[in-house]
């Protein structure tokens, strides 16, 4: 495929990613890049949060994991209902009750200062490490099949994508990423479909067909019940899904953000209502992808695996142009869906939690520092995908610390829990040093637990390490509850 064609379509998204942000940046300042005014369609939000949901990662690595795991993550996705469903009714409930722009204040009524800050230090923490990893992954993309050619340096193409993703943000925020990602998830979605309509062509399966196709696969295998030790193993994997959606949705500042703009709880239980079915979907529609795309591998002799699948066949094989441009379209707007959300709630964040401009400046000051942070907030991204790239060249290295950035949500788990089904009162100044030791003893229990107890965690780290989180808040509890 021709540099000149990838670097016309990109500048096309990227086009239309700005006319969005010029219609809804019009009359904007903090409560419409904090909140949209609270005048989101819930439609809109619900679709949205599809592409916010599943990043570049995910648009690449679900359907390279079918030849290995065979349908076995549905199980997780399945789990993601329930965290759903406690969300819808538990924590937005709670969220809009308060009136909240950071959901992090929560943790300073309940508990205090203290709680609060490590709550949102750990959420910003996993951002900043999760979003880079996500477009360290994508830039590389980028730079071997276009910028090389063109004689531009990664750093370069690091620095022209986050600031186009500020461009487009930097005045409305939320409400325009509301809209932007209605886009991105739009542009995935046909990806995904015309990806399966030219592989299931090529393959000779008729439309009617692709149905049952799909379901007689050797490689369709949703449910595995047969050794409780093994990380597809059901209840491991369903329980592990709805916490997975319950901290990575529930109590993440970039996904709430979004369902906070609603006009009202009503409207925002909808949108997780039919965001919940729509995910479901879509994730089953990844996963027959990566049947088809395991086939063709297998019919045609290509010896790519998991997350190199699906863009060796999508940019070098016989399957023409059309699939080419709509796979890095898919994997432009999955990546940037993500990246744009991101770069918003970390600055929200920023600003509430750990600067707190509603308490310190004027309406107007307020406005200022945000842009500031903003910024600020721009450059950081900007100079952890270049320490990937430059100083920590060992990709496993940053996939491990991508895994690890995944161990913060943990303490987020335990605090909320504890806040939201005890009444008891902690000593706040010792809870950073609880957060921070349950993620290490986590991790030493999950990195020797097949040699300790024949027991693989996977997905329940998250579930290991919430429940250290509560029980060393248990101990910290205050005398006179």
């Amino acid at each position: 495929m021709q540099p000149l064609y990838i670097l016309l379509l990109i500048a096309a998204y990227f086009g239309a990613l700005l006319i969005i942000s010029y219609f809804t940046g019009k009359d904007s300042n903090n409560e419409t890049f904090f909140k949209a005014n609270r005048q989101s369609p819930w439609y809109l939000v619900a679709f949205g949060m599809i592409g916010a949901s599943l990043s570049g990662v995910t648009f690449i690595s679900v359907p390279g994991w079918v030849e290995a795991s065979q349908f076995s993550y549905m199980q997780v996705v399945l789990g993601y209902i329930v965290g759903y469903l406690i969300i819808g009714t538990v924590l937005l409930p709670l969220y809009y009750r308060m009136n909240l722009t950071s959901i992090y204040t929560y943790l300073e009524s309940r508990f205090g200062k203290y709680s609060y800050k490590t709550g949102a230090s750990f959420f910003l923490l996993s951002r900043v490490v999760g979003s880079s990893f996500r477009l360290f992954l994508v830039a590389n993309v980028l730079q071997i099949i276009l910028f090389d050619a063109l004689g531009i340096p990664f750093w370069a193409t690091v620095i022209m994508t986050i600031a186009l993703i500020w461009i487009y943000t930097f005045k409305s925020g939320i409400k325009t990423i509301v809209y932007t990602d209605t886009l991105q998830t739009l542009c995935m979605l046909i990806a995904v479909g015309v990806s399966i309509y030219y592989i299931s062509d090529d393959l000779g399966i008729q439309g009617g067909d692709l149905i049952s196709h799909i379901s007689n696969s050797e490689l369709s295998k949703i449910f595995f019940f047969d050794d409780f030790r093994s990380a597809d193993y059901f209840w491991k994997q369903f329980i592990s899904g709805a916490f997975i959606a319950i901290v990575m949705t529930g109590l993440d500042q970039d996904m709430m953000q979004k369902n906070l703009t609603c006009r009202n709880l009503k409207d925002a239980q909808k949108n997780m209502f039919w965001f919940t079915i729509v995910l479901t979907f879509v994730n089953l529609v990844f996963l027959a992808l990566g049947v088809l795309l395991t086939e063709f591998a297998r019919t045609n002799g290509i010896e790519s695996f998991k997350d190199e699948l699906f863009p060796v066949i999508a940019t070098q094989s016989d399957l023409g142009f059309g699939i080419a441009i709509f796979f890095i379209l898919g994997l432009i707007a999955a990546a940037y869906s993500s990246a744009d959300s991101a770069l918003t709630a970390l600055t929200t964040s920023f600003s509430i939690d750990i600067m707190d401009i509603e308490k310190r400046y004027s309406k107007a000051k307020q406005e200022v520092v945000r842009k500031q942070i903003h910024v600020g907030v721009s450059v950081v991204l900007i100079l952890v995908i270049i320490i990937f790239k430059y100083l920590i060249k060992d990709e496993s290295v940053i996939a491990k610390l991508f895994v690890f950035a995944g161990y913060t949500y943990g303490p987020l788990l335990g605090l909320y829990s504890f806040g939201l089904f005890t009444k008891w009162k902690i000593i706040d100044k010792w809870v950073p040093l609880i957060a921070i030791l349950s993620p290490i003893i986590t991790y030493l229990i999950s990195s020797n637990s097949e040699i300790w107890f024949g027991f693989e965690f996977g997905f329940f780290v998250l579930i290991l390490n919430g429940l250290l989180t509560f029980l060393g808040l248990v101990l910290i509890r205050t005398k006179h509850d």
